[in-house]
């Protein structure tokens, strides 16, 4: 998902969706996950020549990636999409004065209980054992950039340092997740269940574990059939209930927690065994997967 906050921000973007073929390129890509340029251009009735210059603009705005098919005939090049959502979330100036915003690093998490398969690591390399759980207990978690398991939960404190007698009206935290499989499949759902102080805001079902192509800031030592990337997901919880990407998944409110500037705030990510769909958790950090950002939360608020 790419959330753009003012129009300037997604002014390069907007030129790119402004051409019907680029659109209809979108739409086969929605449809068929992967196609090879040649496959595009017979289906868009166009040349390999006019494709290649919408190819480009597409591939430099961040819509799709694009990988050698080496295996192929011609070692052809192979186009997918590379973000799923397109967020348009414009703030006024005065909105953005009265926010808080702060990054959490993958292994920063205040609690834990995680069953295998599991595992963490830095940018450099894995800490410990994998599928040993008490590696997440390592000094060297802190520097950790991935973590992932198959049921159980991280916990982690989010730190409140909004000014004096100010209360919150609205939460919003983004990650990179996906579902954790032995070695990876892009069909293997997850229900992710979010919470916040003890409370369950909502779930999100991750659709894989997804290891097709490297992620754009997966380290080159990464091993090629483990967990890639993941999508980029936006909750918010504000004061008409808990959202994901826009889409509510619950009526749960930050009225309901009545915090201020004084209130701990403790969020969880969690599989839990009694799911629908026990597939695991992957969280990504800034430097694995397709978007160089740890756990961001922004916290409005107002005076008391």
């Amino acid at each position: 998902m790419l959330r753009i906050t003012s129009p300037e921000e997604g002014l390069e973007l907007f030129k790119v969706l402004g051409s019907d073929v680029r659109v209809q390129i979108i739409s086969l890509l929605l449809k068929n996950k992967q196609m090879s340029m040649n496959e595009i251009a017979t289906s868009l009735n166009i040349t390999n020549g006019a494709l290649t210059s919408h190819i480009r603009k597409m591939e430099t705005a961040g819509i799709i990636t694009i990988q050698n098919d080496a295996a192929g005939h011609g070692n052809q090049k192979l186009c997918s999409l590379r973000m799923d959502k397109i967020l348009l979330d414009f703030q006024t100036a005065e909105e953005i004065q009265n926010v808080y915003n702060v990054d959490i690093k993958v292994g920063h998490y205040s609690d834990y209980k995680v069953y295998p398969t599991c595992g963490i690591a830095t940018h450099e390399k894995l800490i410990g054992e994998v599928d040993d759980t008490r590696y997440f207990s390592h000094p060297d978690r802190y520097n950790a950039d991935i973590l992932w398991f198959t049921k159980g939960f991280v916990e982690y404190e989010i730190p409140n340092f909004i000014p004096f007698n100010q209360k919150i009206t609205q939460i919003m935290i983004s990650a990179e997740l996906s579902s954790e499989a032995p070695g990876v499949n892009s069909v293997w759902p997850s229900d992710i269940t979010f919470s916040l102080n003890g409370t369950d805001l909502g779930i999100w079902t991750a659709p894989g574990d997804f290891g097709e192509v490297r992620g754009i800031f997966t380290p080159d030592w990464w091993f090629p059939n483990w967990n890639q990337y993941g999508l980029l997901k936006l909750l918010v919880i504000n004061e008409s209930g808990t959202y994901i990407d826009g889409l509510k998944i619950s009526d749960v409110s930050i009225n309901q927690f009545d915090l201020d500037y004084r209130s701990k705030m403790q969020f969880r990510l969690s599989v839990k065994d009694t799911s629908q769909h026990v597939g695991g958790l992957t969280i990504f950090g800034s430097s694995f997967g397709n978007y160089a950002q740890d756990i961001k939360v922004s916290i409005s608020y107002v005076p008391i």
